[in-house]
């Protein structure tokens, strides 16, 4: 493992001096800017929460980014620390309609002590969970006993679903439980392989995180590639070796589901986006097909998922609204937003004691 490693030096450093304004400024410009990638829904695991204050800061940051959030109350740390008894103020203040733009889950880490107590404030104020499943964070033993005593529904939204068994596997099958991967992520921080075959063979529903963007790129396009690139390499590998059985090549169409209905499934809003239906809520990019790129267009699916980048998201629309309009966002003063955002780290980064150097 690296020396800095994104648990030492990100959850035990950085966000261990984060004030209000801090998560506030980073949730804004983070939002922003997943918009001007054409990222229209996210679902924020949002692990900041010191106190009170810095879960309004969150939620206000992800709020005023003006996209459609789903808010994840994960844990904090500290003296001021309210998880997980705080979500149902929060729930109260912010979320008392599930239909809004913005709506919330309930996060329930299970390689934290107390993990319990979230799960029961989750069910009693009927939120989703979600959590991370690595099992190189040792969580296999705990996720099969949950898998054992029945405890996976609908309701659970499993990310990574790294080195489970395949008892597990078929119990969050059996019980409609989302996946959630963050392929380049799995790979880059030895999460373990992604398991994407598994996810196709068990007709999981399955979308795709970014996950840190710390560590990799959050625009759509990276994961989509990643995702269809690793499961033909496995595909290609095994016809290679002279299997005589093996699944058939993901298809580009098949990427795109899993970066937008998939998503929409998974976080109970395939009602209202996640695809161009009558009766829908507008959440639409438009990309441009014209750009150097991709000219001539010759196949559009494959154009989107082999070919583009986030330069050719054009124009993004959230519940009818223009964000970003023949590729500049509209309603925000970026230059000023980006030295907030400077200002915020050169705090954190003295506050953390860690030496800023651009070529670590």
């Amino acid at each position: 493992m690296n020396e800095q490693n994104y648990y030492d030096t990100i959850l035990h450093k950085f966000s261990m001096v984060y004030r209000p304004e801090d998560v506030y400024i980073n949730e804004l410009f983070g939002g922003i800017a997943q918009l001007d990638a054409g990222v229209t829904t996210v679902m924020d695991v949002s692990q900041i929460h010191h106190s009170p204050e810095h879960s309004d800061a969150a939620i206000e940051g992800l709020r005023d980014a003006g996209r459609r959030g789903v808010f994840g109350y994960f844990e904090g740390y500290g003296d001021r620390l309210q998880y997980p008894a705080d979500a149902r103020r929060i729930r109260e203040q912010y979320f008392s309609s599930d239909d809004q733009l913005m709506t919330m889950v309930m996060g329930g880490e299970i390689y934290m002590s107390g993990w319990e107590a979230a799960w029961d404030v989750g069910r009693e104020l009927d939120l989703p969970i979600a959590l991370h499943v690595v099992g190189t964070f040792g969580m296999r033993d705990t996720f099969d006993q949950l898998a054992r005593d029945g405890r996976f529904g609908p309701n659970h939204i499993f990310i990574h679903m790294t080195g489970m068994s395949d008892m597990a596997w078929q119990a969050a099958a059996d019980a409609g439980s989302h996946v959630s991967l963050a392929v380049p992520i799995e790979m880059h921080m030895r999460h373990g392989y992604p398991p994407i075959q598994k996810c196709i063979d068990l007709g999981l529903s399955t979308s795709l995180s970014t996950d840190v963007e710390c560590t990799m790129t959050a625009d759509f396009f990276t994961q989509m590639r990643h995702l269809i690139t690793l499961q033909r390499m496995w595909v290609n590998e095994a016809a290679l070796s002279g299997a005589k059985d093996y699944p058939a090549l993901m298809q580009c169409i098949d990427a795109i589901r899993f970066a937008t209905m998939g998503g929409a499934e998974g976080l109970g809003l395939a009602h209202k986006v996640g695809s161009l239906t009558p009766g829908k809520e507008a959440d639409i990019i438009l990309l441009d097909a014209n750009a150097i790129n991709v000219a001539p267009l010759n196949n559009a699916p494959g154009a989107v998922v082999t070919l583009m980048e986030r330069t050719n998201v054009d124009t993004v629309m959230v519940a009818g609204r223009i964000m970003k309009w023949q590729g500049a966002l509209q309603g925000f003063d970026v230059p000023r937003l980006r030295s907030e955002l400077e200002t915020s780290r050169d705090y954190l980064f003295e506050a953390a004691g860690i030496e800023r150097d651009l070529f670590a």
